[in-house]
């Protein structure tokens, strides 16, 4: 039996719109986006087999193009997941402007791990803030392993430089899902709070985003 000969109070689409998201499991949501299943296997089906190849939704998501080759899953359908995360990024990047200012590491490692804790590479980005700790912006400036081969602090301050930052957050992500600051992000981190402090800028914090919660150095005191 295909989704549209299913009662209407089941059908993914349906309800979403009659209960809302919440009432839907990531399946079912991911149904919603393919619009369709394939022969023998309706959209809800093949949704459950994604997440189950990719080791999760986040994985899935983060997952390169060519890396999912399950039958069914073209283009088309590939585009409408990744443009649904990328919608999600960016509200919750307005939604971090639109505050008054960063009180906590808990204010920004929301927007943060949506950021990048879906990539299967290690990246290192800068959150730019102003003199209140309202945001300017976030930039991916560093791809490969943070350490002091990677991650330059003449280009980290150049950039604070460009967006006129007061103080800036650090963040970078482990694709191992172990979100333990290692020495090398302790080391870096003096390194470029050091190199900052010549030109006035402050180092917040520096959130390590894993597969849980994100770690601030901050609030461990590594900063």
């Amino acid at each position: 039996m295909s989704i549209r000969e299913w009662p209407a109070t089941e059908r993914p689409r349906e309800k979403l719109l009659a209960r809302g998201c919440a009432a839907l499991t990531d399946a079912e949501l991911i149904a919603v986006l393919l619009g369709s299943g394939i022969p023998g296997t309706d959209a809800i089906a093949l949704g459950r087999a994604l997440l189950q190849d990719s080791g999760g939704l986040a994985a899935l998501l983060g997952a390169p193009a060519e890396s999912v080759r399950r039958r069914g899953i073209g283009p088309a359908k590939r585009a409408r997941l990744i443009a649904a995360l990328e919608l999600a990024r960016r509200a919750l990047g307005e939604q971090l402007r639109e505050r008054p200012a960063l009180g906590s590491p808990r204010d920004s490692g929301d927007y943060l791990r949506a950021q990048l804790r879906h990539l299967p590479y290690e990246v290192f980005g800068c959150l730019y803030l102003d003199n209140r700790h309202r945001v300017l912006a976030f930039e991916e400036l560093f791809r490969g392993t943070v350490d002091g081969a990677s991650v330059h602090p003449r280009e980290v301050v150049r950039a604070c430089l460009k967006h006129n930052a007061c103080a800036v957050i650090f963040a970078h992500n482990h694709p191992s899902g172990v979100a333990e600051p290692s020495t090398a992000d302790r080391a870096i981190t003096h390194e470029l709070r050091n190199a900052l402090q010549l030109v006035g800028v402050r180092v917040l914090d520096h959130l390590v985003i894993g597969s849980g919660e994100p770690v601030s150095m901050a609030a461990r005191g590594l900063i």
